[in-house]
């Protein structure tokens, strides 16, 4: 079975991220980037998938700018086989992604698809859903635990009442939560060798697809600092407090 994993290039989760001053929207010039964290989990599992002979390849594929290489060469590294780059300088908003995705699955013809959850700049968690719809594939979002067995993905996702337990027919379109596993590091003879693995270079033209934003970015702004907390001395004034200034009861 081939794994089909997208992986984006993001802000790395240890940056604090500014505001452009134009309010038009994040700064990303001189940023440390790195691959969305959630999208390292499904690199992850996929790995996984095929470590236990699950699967036979592992398909890493990233979309944007030319620099996107190097998030594919880091699932590389990590252990996917071979990389596509669909190189474009468009604002990519998840339906458009969803609709790349989909065109290189149908040329791929993967057993599964998987992917964060949502990624950590934008936090949409559309994508994953508009893919599964596109291709008419069954889905299993917020994975926390997957296992396959023969044409069967059995899919324990995390829901607002605990977990829910799902079995879908393969192909199916798999998103990844954060408890699903531990990402690994890629070790130096990895590293090495993920820069003779092939990547594949293609335009959204390629692909039949338009890459144009269906969304206007009106402004971008700094969420309202908080107030600095205050200490009561007794429960009878914290009660006060919070009747007659924070009114929230």
């Amino acid at each position: 079975m081939k794994i089909l994993v997208p992986v984006k290039r993001v802000v790395d989760y240890n940056v604090k991220v500014r505001v452009k001053t134009d309010g038009t929207g994040v700064e990303t010039a001189g940023v440390k980037m790195s691959m969305n964290p959630f999208d390292e989990i499904a690199v992850e599992e996929a790995v996984r998938l095929k470590e236990k002979g699950l699967a036979t390849e592992i398909v890493a594929v990233s979309l944007g700018v030319a620099q996107c290489a190097e998030t594919i060469r880091t699932a590389l590294a990590m252990g996917a086989d071979r990389g596509i780059l669909v190189e474009t300088d468009a604002d990519l908003q998840p339906l458009a992604v969803a609709k790349l995705l989909a065109a290189i699955a149908k040329t791929e013809q993967p057993g599964l698809v998987i992917l964060g959850k949502q990624a950590i700049d934008d936090d949409m968690s559309a994508t994953g859903q508009m893919l599964a719809a596109l291709l008419g594939w069954p889905q299993g979002t917020f994975a926390s635990k997957v296992a396959i067995e023969g044409e069967t993905i059995t899919v324990t996702r995390e829901v607002d009442g605990g977990l829910e337990t799902v079995a879908l027919a393969l192909p199916a379109v798999v998103t990844t939560d954060l408890r699903l596993n531990e990402p690994r590091y890629a070790s130096l003879p990895n590293i090495m060798k993920a820069r003779k693995k092939p990547i594949v270079t293609m335009s959204p033209a390629e692909l039949g697809v338009d890459p144009a934003p269906r969304l206007t970015v009106v402004s971008v702004a700094e969420p309202p600092k908080r107030k600095a907390g205050a200490k009561v001395a007794s429960v009878a004034e914290l009660v006060a407090k919070l009747r007659n200034e924070a009114k929230v009861i």
